[in-house]
């Protein structure tokens, strides 16, 4: 990347620099991932202070970077830097200035559960039509949405944003930076639920989404999602118009079948009177509803559907998100399925489906590996013993658990279907290494807080890689 921000354009947002620049080439918050060229934001977090490491940006080749005004005397001896009162601030005023220049055709993404793997599925569908910029990893909080806008090149035809919330109120000031043509709602579920109380509270504060939307934009959101009417409401009052995606009838981009493959699945989606065949480079029928969707925005978009679905084929489950790997023991291969990725109810039971639909090897079992699903309130517990359905539905054939609410699950499961419980995934390794054998399928999913994604690492770690 080159010519991201001139010195001229950052001194109309950030005020005059210390010393004469002629631009950067980047945006980092992070001195271990910055690059040579890059702007450097110094950041005050809850743990870590931007600040401490503003000398280090420098030598690992900054161009420049922003900092608070009491600090900036001490800095400026390392490099060029530009005072203001409140760097995560100025990290906004320059995201609204990227908008602001911006010519790209823009659609914003949240949900409670799918949020990163659309978000993936659009970057790909529209790299294959023009320049395509889109947030990083998660990048969708309050310094994730500003940090990626800063990054917008002028020239990005399109440009795809992650918008996620742990409380109301969260999304309305992102999606007013962001300001989209198109807004992706996945789906709503029982997701920080023991912050919002309902369903309905949880539908609200997605619907925030909505209030960001440029005039004349479209809302694609899923027709088969719990409290769809209160979100479709919300923003046709805003003006927007409205289309719709999902299995069932009425739906606007229907799927009619999601047939497992061996890379992936097979899918028919009914776009009015036509019908695209194409193939989606990951397994799970919510992966298949989310592709829909996909379409339904790059159609909303312009781009040409067909292409958009034949780009599809190149899709890939990201780590934590449905990734598959093949380990081995001396006996031989075993696959996990990566879902470590943060759990509640709904995608808990969606990774159990697709173990289910996930033929084990000869000699081998489905093994289901659960951590705790947080933030779900005073029913958490309850919600975990619900699962046990899922898990028999799934024909689990070992189910291993760790964490106070997994125990729920795992006294709700046939005892010839129990593997082990432990009370943290540090504790649940050995037994669930000890267990594991060639042919087996297991798939691995909790809450971020449970420490799930460890517990995979360590799998990698222990068995030699096939």
């Amino acid at each position: 990347m080159s010519g991201l921000w001139t010195g001229t354009e950052l001194a109309d947002v950030l005020g005059p620099p210390s010393a004469p620049l002629t631009g950067v080439d980047g945006v980092s918050i992070d001195t271990r991932t910055l690059a040579p060229g890059d702007l450097f934001i110094a950041i005050k977090g809850d743990v870590h202070d931007g600040h401490d490491h503003v000398a280090r940006a420098f030598a690992a080749g900054a161009a420049a970077a922003i900092v608070s005004r009491a600090r900036a005397g001490e800095l400026a001896a390392f490099g060029p830097v530009f005072a203001v009162e409140d760097t995560l601030r100025a990290m906004e005023r320059l995201g609204v200035a990227a908008r602001a220049r911006a010519k790209a055709r823009i659609v914003a993404v949240t949900g409670s559960v799918g949020k990163t793997s659309a978000k993936e599925m659009l970057r790909l569908v529209l790299s294959h039509f023009g320049r395509t910029h889109a947030s990083v990893a998660s990048y969708n909080n309050h310094w994730g949405v500003p940090l990626t806008l800063c990054r917008l090149r002028a020239d990005a035809e399109y440009a795809v944003f992650e918008i996620g919330m742990n409380h109301a109120g969260e999304i309305t000031p992102l999606v007013g930076f962001v300001r989209p043509h198109v807004a992706l709602v996945t789906t709503v579920a029982p997701v920080h639920i023991e912050y919002f109380g309902t369903l309905e509270a949880i539908a609200d504060a997605k619907a925030e989404i909505f209030s960001g939307v440029e005039p004349g934009g479209v809302a694609v959101l899923n027709r088969d999602a719990p409290q769809f009417e209160r979100l479709a409401a919300s923003a046709r009052a805003r003006g927007l118009a409205v289309r719709t995606f999902a299995g069932g009838e009425g739906a606007d981009a229907r799927l009619l079948e999601a047939t497992p493959t061996a890379n992936g699945s097979r899918l028919s989606v009914a776009l009015g009177p036509r019908v695209f065949d194409f193939d989606l480079g990951a397994p799970g029928r919510h992966m298949a509803e989310n592709a829909a969707g996909a379409l339904l925005v790059a159609q909303a978009l312009g781009a040409d559907v067909e292409a958009a679905a034949r780009a599809l084929a190149e899709f890939q489950p990201q780590k934590g998100r449905g990734e598959r790997f093949t380990l081995t023991t001396a006996e031989g291969p075993f696959t996990v399925i990566d879902e470590s990725y943060n759990a509640n109810p709904v995608s808990m039971a969606a990774a159990l489906k697709l173990l289910g639909a996930t033929a084990p090897g000869a000699g081998g079992r489905r093994i289901a590996v659960v951590g705790d699903m947080l933030e779900l309130g005073a029913e958490g517990a309850q919600l975990h013993a619900a699962l046990a359905s899922d898990v028999e539905g799934a024909d689990v054939d070992l189910l291993f658990a760790c964490g106070p609410l997994s125990r729920a699950l795992y006294e709700a499961t046939p005892a010839a279907r129990r593997g082990a419980w432990a009370p943290t995934s540090e504790t649940l390794r050995e037994p669930l290494a000890a267990a594991l054998r060639a042919g087996d399928v297991a798939m691995v999913k909790g809450s971020n807080g449970s420490r799930m994604g460890p517990l995979v690492a360590a799998l990698r770690e222990r068995f030699t890689r096939a």
